[in-house]
């Protein structure tokens, strides 16, 4: 039998605000632990919580960025459940009126765009954390988590495969970063992926029972938790087992999935509206105000690169993958003044591939725009060649010099000069006669013999054109 994957997504992102979403704590990572809790994130008596208007605006930012509903009311709710690292017994949620309604994401995957709905997004407040690995047979609790704010991104079953899935989670998290509402980071918990994964027979309408894949933090986990759950799931129903609704745990030692427990519905929290928190109102103008100030998004700009720069889709993907990288390239071709497509050959086959080997982001990048910008200036007047410029861009990597330092301290200014190449050619030939003529004789691929003795001889400098030029006319 052939079956079909279904999944849907939870995303958890902590929200970049200063302080707490109900109380004027810090959220800086990292603290001592349980010195960032104050009385009103405990729920000590006598307390109430106050909204971070700050936490709203990048909710109802977010919403506008996947043309979403926005709400013009929105309620807190209060969900109730008892864990050791939720001090007050029930977590700040919202259920019935979500902040932010349906929109929608566009993904591609294999070079076909899928568009993946999104159900809701909703402001919550974090728990705690509970510390297992410094205690012998004891729990540790850490609340200084606890009322950090957080926007809950619940997506339709819309997607259909694992590189669907991590397709979507990943324009979610350029998403939130580029509009500045998250850093997104996956190791600081500040995104934080929900997994449910069902199975049901090809062409069946009907869903299968889901299973949740809980805290989900790196793309790589999410793939091999999916396929070895998916994998679980199809040998559990073709043995003649039935899936049981749960919660489970990946394991990325093991590379599995376990059951955690039963998969809870929204009645065994027993919602209702937060007594303590009036209802959130939200009118045009502030909607106006919010959208006027939002950034070009990743979706247009990558548009606009293909259109303004005639890249291709692969490049203005990538350049497109970071606010701060489509940035980046944006100033190398102002600065430079060079063709486009120079500026995104540069930038994402050698300066990216550089930061992947180093293991640095392109916002941690040893050369600065302006640099790489001044390098790429002379290789589109010819002051050097392309291979020089490797040479160049190896000792930008490591210095605070610019290209032009370093080719004049270096003296690699490439030789236009087309009578000391010919020169130079005249002697080649003369030295490889029995090559003259294979390649006379219609053996063209010795002419790439005589570039590289030209080249060696002139030690690079050589420009290649003039190089080229000149020996086809004199090997005729």
């Amino acid at each position: 039998m052939e079956w079909e994957t279904v999944i849907g997504l939870e995303i958890h992102t902590q929200l970049a605000t200063k302080s707490k979403i109900f109380s004027a704590a810090a959220t800086a990572y990292g603290a001592e632990p349980n010195t960032q809790a104050c009385a009103v994130d405990l729920g000590l008596p006598g307390v109430l919580p106050v909204l971070n208007e700050e936490a709203v605006n990048m909710a109802i930012k977010f919403g506008l960025g996947i043309e979403a509903e926005i709400a013009p009311v929105s309620v807190f709710a209060r969900k109730n459940y008892f864990y050791p690292d939720l001090p007050k017994g029930y977590q700040i949620s919202q259920m019935d009126l979500p902040i932010v309604g349906k929109g929608h994401v566009d993904i591609e995957v294999d070079g076909t765009t899928k568009r993946i709905n999104v159900t809701r997004a909703h402001l919550e407040e974090d728990a705690g954390k509970s510390l297992h690995e410094d205690f012998h047979g004891l729990t540790g609790i850490d609340l200084n988590r606890a009322g950090t704010p957080l926007l809950e991104i619940v997506s339709e079953p819309d997607m259909r495969s694992p590189k669907e899935a991590i397709a979507y989670a990943r324009s979610i998290h350029n998403l939130v970063k580029w509009l500045g509402i998250s850093d997104g980071n996956m190791e600081e918990g500040s995104f934080r992926c929900d997994v449910n994964v069902s199975v049901r027979p090809k062409g069946q309408a009907e869903f299968g029972t889901r299973r949740e894949i809980k805290n989900l933090n790196s793309f790589r986990f999410m793939q091999q938790a999916i396929d070895f759950e998916v994998d679980w799931q199809i040998e559990q129903i073709e043995s003649g087992r039935q899936i049981q609704q749960a919660t489970v745990l990946f394991n990325p030692n093991t590379g599995e999935t376990r059951a955690m427990r039963s998969k809870e519905e929204a009645n065994d929290y027993r919602y209702f509206p937060d007594p303590d928190l009036l209802p959130v109102l939200i009118d045009e103008a502030l909607k106006a105000k919010i959208k006027a100030d939002l950034p070009e998004l990743p979706t247009a700009k990558k548009q606009r690169f293909i259109n303004q720069y005639q890249l291709d889709n692969d490049a203005a993907t990538i350049l497109t993958s970071s606010r701060f990288l489509a940035d980046y390239y944006e100033n190398v071709v102002t600065e430079s003044g060079c063709e486009a497509k120079l500026s995104a050959n540069w930038i994402v086959g050698d300066l990216l591939g550089a930061l992947n080997k180093a293991g640095l982001e392109i916002s941690q990048s040893p050369i600065e725009a302006s640099r790489l910008a001044g390098l790429l200036k002379r290789i589109a007047d010819n002051t050097i060649s392309g291979k020089i410029a490797k040479q160049i861009f190896d000792t930008l990597w490591e210095s605070a010099q610019t290209a032009d330092e370093v080719i004049d301290a270096q003296g690699l200014r490439q030789i236009t000069d087309t009578g000391a190449i010919a020169a130079i050619i005249d002697e080649i030939i003369a030295a490889n006669q029995k090559q003259v003529e294979q390649y006379r004789g219609g053996n063209e691929k010795v002419f790439g013999f005589f570039v590289g003795q030209v080249m060696k001889a002139m030690q690079g400098k050589a420009n290649p054109a003039e190089v080229n030029k000149l020996l086809k006319d004199k090997l005729q």
